[in-house]
């Protein structure tokens, strides 16, 4: 949305459209801002407390492919035919990098189409190893990162090819990059301070940055309650697992409460669960529904969170520590990149969390000298509202050499 906001400042028309896995619609705030919207398919038949009960033991591709057959293959057909239509209407078109449906279809009526990546831990270097392997070296490493690019193929190939065999494209030989990643720009939306090592990238890939929604965009203030709540006492600690919180609402929301009791702390909670109701306090928790995070951040000591981009970004825009707990590998790759540049705690696995660990992360947190400034130096380092016009100007240059070769 964000991104649809600036290519419309700079004169496109933009249609966005949205395959929306817990069914959240965004057709207001589009309005607001005169974008085109579709929900594509109208209705995801998902339930995601009951999926994350059986796939919570599951390895990354295994539960990768649990996900794809339980709520995105069922819906394949119909996310292609809106891509075909998609391509019919516009000069060009971007994307998830997984949404090979959309590449397919523009490969197909030949106009370009470029692809967004919001975590850049499967993108392969010439000197570093892939994330979990060992540095053995710039010409090990560049094996390794092959024999990362078969495991994928292993792992998701024979499904994720059928749509594409059928259509008469031509095989291919590895999933990344060839199916998932546009063959002009992949955008990298993620900010420079966590790339230092995207000059070892193909030139394919280009760090755009956080793609942060304007204030334009985001309408919402803070409510009174909770705004008095904030003042009434030392900075709290904020508590989210984002949208995987629907997944495990009753026990994500006993391991923040039990953690902050044992920590004596003032906490946010995003709530989860009836039982704790949107703009209620018990104590010195208070509890808040789904809101835009980072008006509420930037007045908390830290916040807990599952390592999502998005709340990576957002924690380190508003200047403050983290603790993670990720449920599985990408935002272990997050967690990991925050820990190295001194912005968070050692990752406390999620399989791995009780309420006395927690605590104990967030404590070391609250009393550790360094954290809190290396947050501070970080919020003043990182490129806040500039992601969406680099977007914008790598779109546009792209689409000037897609014609120039066209």
């Amino acid at each position: 949305m964000a991104l649809s906001e600036e290519l419309q400042k700079a004169g496109h028309q933009v249609t966005l459209v949205v395959s929306s896995i817990d069914n959240s619609s965004y057709a207001d705030m589009c309005q607001r801002l005169a974008i085109r919207y579709r929900q594509i398919p109208a209705h995801i038949d998902f339930d995601m407390p009951s999926f994350a009960q059986k796939t919570f033991r599951m390895n990354t591709l295994q539960w990768l492919n649990a996900l794809l057959e339980a709520a995105f293959f069922p819906y394949e057909q119909a996310i292609y035919e809106a891509s075909k239509r998609l391509v019919e209407e516009n000069d060009c078109v971007i994307g998830h990098h997984f949404l090979y449906p959309l590449k397919l279809a523009a490969s197909k009526q030949k106009k370009p189409h470029f692809s967004v990546t919001f975590c850049h831990g499967a993108i392969a270097m010439t000197e570093h190893p892939p994330f979990r392997f060992p540095d053995l070296g710039a010409l090990i490493n560049r094996f390794q990162w092959h024999i990362l690019d078969y495991i994928f193929d292993f792992a998701l190939k024979n499904s994720l090819s059928k749509l594409w065999l059928r259509e008469g494209m031509p095989a291919f030989k590895h999933v990344f990059p060839e199916l998932l990643n546009s063959n002009f720009l992949n955008l990298v939306a993620v900010d420079p301070l966590f790339c230092p090592y995207q000059n070892q990238w193909h030139p394919t890939h280009q760090v755009c940055g956080f793609l942060n929604l304007s204030d334009t965009a985001e309408t919402w203030l803070i409510p009174k309650n909770l705004q008095q709540f904030i003042e009434q006492g030392e900075k709290p600690v904020y508590m989210t697992f984002g949208s995987l919180q629907q997944a495990v609402p009753d026990w994500s929301m006993n391991l923040f409460i039990e953690a902050a009791q044992q920590t004596n702390c003032r906490a946010i909670i995003q709530t989860s669960s009836d039982r704790y109701p949107p703009e209620t306090q018990h104590g010195d928790i208070y509890f808040v529904g789904k809101h835009p995070h980072q008006t509420v951040f930037r007045h908390c000591a830290a916040v807990v969170h599952h390592g999502g981009a998005g709340t990576t970004h957002t924690a380190t825009l508003s200047g403050c520590p983290s603790i993670v707990v990720p449920f599985m590998d990408e935002q272990l790759f997050w967690a990991y990149q925050l820990q190295h540049l001194g912005l968070a705690s050692a990752p406390l696995l999620a399989k791995n969390a009780t309420a006395t660990v927690l605590s104990e992360r967030i404590t070391a947190v609250l009393q550790s000298a360094n954290l809190p400034l290396n947050a501070l130096k970080a919020k003043d380092q990182i490129e806040s509202g500039q992601g969406t016009k680099k977007a914008v100007d790598l779109i546009e240059a792209a689409l000037t050499r897609f014609h120039e070769h066209h």
